[in-house]
């Protein structure tokens, strides 16, 4: 049975109706100028406004795994999982700063292109079918999968195989547009997915306030949960000692204190923002100057990112520890902390509810639109232009880019129906930062030393891609088993289930190390310079008393929200 009033469908019909109406818009004024080129299509170059690449960034990063998956980890861990959100607003002033002027100045479109250029064709094609396969396997049919979960559990838990299509069908109305639209359709769906995001957490504290008795008050429910869950508002988690309990070891797994920030916290954040087709498409196609502001822009709003996805989370730890939102909280009999955020929105009024979900909704189909295009982008140009129809001209590669967007939708609903890569069972948000931290250790490797050392060779990227796979396997499957639970480099705890891990943070930690020795050691064979090698000017990096003071602001806001939550 439905959960939604009339004026639920209204609002959701009205959110619909501006966006595609908006979309289309945007794509008939292109049209009659005559652009239909694929860089237009693709990348939307020159087109995009600071502002539309900050909020176009943020409507593409935040999605079900954030609303869904974030919150989950907030009722499970608390407000330690928005290290994900913060430490981002860094690693963006990092990628404005110092990778964005490597990427324009080369004129660099596809992160496949910048491998080409800066080591050979095969470490291109290699990480061209590693991205493909990472971004649908994981990123698309991960978003599909938990937003289609959060929509049909509000919905009454009869839709989930339609909602699976709707989600798919819309997406898809968008990306066939091109880059263009989506950037300036993304204003609109971080828009409402921040007013609709406020909604639910300003809800989720009342919740709070009125079951602790006192009264109908936002901020008294936001103290009332400082004070009844101190341990779900610490930033840093402590170590376990011998005596743990499997709960505070599972905590730790998931975010390993201050560890994580000497380890994979960093990777995890420098690959998705400064190494990743998905990320940089939207700031490929402009300026420095505006790459720039819509880039540190994007980073401001990371800060406040955990109001919206995290504290609806804690929220309902609360309330549920409070004997609260016990039936919605469970599936198949069993706690289920992917659910928070679906629980906390069926409170909701009529109206705010249908808000909440147009929000939920646009963070889900900016996602899967941003993602899409992607996987559209690096499939056309750096696989079928370069080896299937080099002779390819503009209009073929827009058309072999609309029947790919096509097919990974298609993949991704079939991978989606039953749950075939086992998602639900990880946990939304831990499952595509697991499986990704696979290949992120070598990704970044060679990404940071193309970007910075000179002497790094082609065969050190083909060796470091091999060897970061290899490292992230055995730390994160083997490790504890052949070296022990206790090393100078790691410390395993027992999982639950009968074995050892490491925190597979510390793992992408671990693998990056590793790595970039074996890199280094390789390209000492070479030549001392790499004849490949990019040309680096010191006055790209310089930036401007404006970008200087967004910085500033940003690193300051983050050193006040640290010094109260550590």
């Amino acid at each position: 049975m439905s959960k939604f009033s009339p004026i639920d469908y209204v609002i959701f019909v009205i959110y619909f109706i501006i966006v595609a109406g908006y979309g289309y818009w945007v794509y008939r004024s292109k049209k009659e100028k005559g652009v239909s080129d694929s860089k237009d299509f693709f990348l939307a170059e020159g087109s995009l406004t600071w502002w539309a690449i900050g909020a176009s960034l943020i409507a593409s990063n935040i999605s079900a795994e954030q609303f869904i998956g974030q919150s989950g980890n907030g009722f499970v861990v608390g407000l330690a999982v928005a290290a994900y959100e913060w430490v981002a607003a860094i690693a963006l002033i990092i990628v404005a700063v110092w990778f964005i002027p490597v990427y324009l100045k080369n004129k660099i479109f596809t992160m496949p292109q910048f491998l080409e250029t800066r080591y050979n064709q095969t470490v291109s094609l290699i990480m061209a079918i590693f991205w493909l396969f990472l971004y649908i396997f994981v990123n698309l049919t991960s978003i599909l999968f938990l937003g289609a979960l959060a929509i049909n559990n509000l919905a009454g838990g009869e839709y989930f195989h339609y909602i699976i299509i709707a989600l798919a069908i819309f997406a898809l109305i968008i990306t066939l547009g091109g880059m263009k639209v989506i950037g300036f359709t993304d204003v609109i769906q971080v828009t409402v997915l921040v007013i609709g995001g406020l909604a639910t957490t300003y809800i989720a504290l009342t919740l709070v306030s009125e079951k602790l008795g006192f009264g109908h008050d936002a901020l008294a429910g936001f103290n009332a949960m400082l004070k009844d869950a101190p341990e779900h508002f610490k930033m840093i988690l402590p170590k376990p000692g011998p005596h743990a309990s499997q709960v505070e070891i599972n905590k730790y797994l998931l975010l390993p204190g201050i560890a994580m920030y000497f380890a994979g916290q960093w990777i995890v954040n420098l690959n998705y923002w400064g190494c990743n087709q998905y990320i940089t498409q939207r700031a490929l196609g402009a300026n420095l100057k505006t790459a720039r502001t819509g880039i540190l822009f994007a980073g401001l709003m990371k800060l406040a990112m955990p109001i919206i996805v995290v504290l609806p989370g804690i929220a309902a730890y609360v309330l549920y520890k409070h004997g609260g939102l016990q039936q919605e909280m469970t599936s198949g009999g069993h706690l289920n902390s992917d659910n928070a955020y679906s629980a906390v929105l069926g409170f909701l009024p009529s109206g705010l509810k249908g808000l909440s979900i147009a929000a939920l909704t646009a963070a889900i189909v900016a996602s899967l639109a941003g993602k899409a295009n992607s996987i559209s982008t690096i499939f056309t140009l750096d696989i079928y232009k370069k080896y299937i129809k080099k002779d390819a001209d503009e209009k073929s590669l827009v058309r072999m880019g609309r029947i790919i967007i096509g097919i990974a939708m298609l993949l991704s609903i079939l991978l989606t129906w039953k749950d075939l890569l086992g998602i639900g069972g990880e946990g939304g948000f831990t499952f595509i930062q697991k499986y990704t931290g696979f290949i992120s250790p070598g990704i970044f490797a060679i990404f940071i030393l193309g970007f910075f050392w000179k002497r790094t060779t082609g065969a050190a990227a083909i060796t470091g891609i091999i060897t970061g796979f290899l490292m992230s396997v055995l730390f994160n499957n083997y490790a504890p088993a052949i070296f022990g639970h206790e090393t100078f480099l790691y410390t395993a705890f027992p999982n639950g289930k009968g074995g050892y891990e490491i925190p597979f943070l510390i793992c992408m930690g671990l693998s990056f190390l590793f790595t970039m020795i074996v890199m280094v050691v390789v390209s000492f064979a070479g030549p001392k310079i790499n004849p490949k090698a990019f040309v680096l000017d010191t006055k790209m990096f310089k930036v401007d008393p404006a970008t200087l003071g967004l910085i500033v602001v940003t690193l300051l806001l983050l050193t006040a929200l640290y010094v109260k939550f550590w």
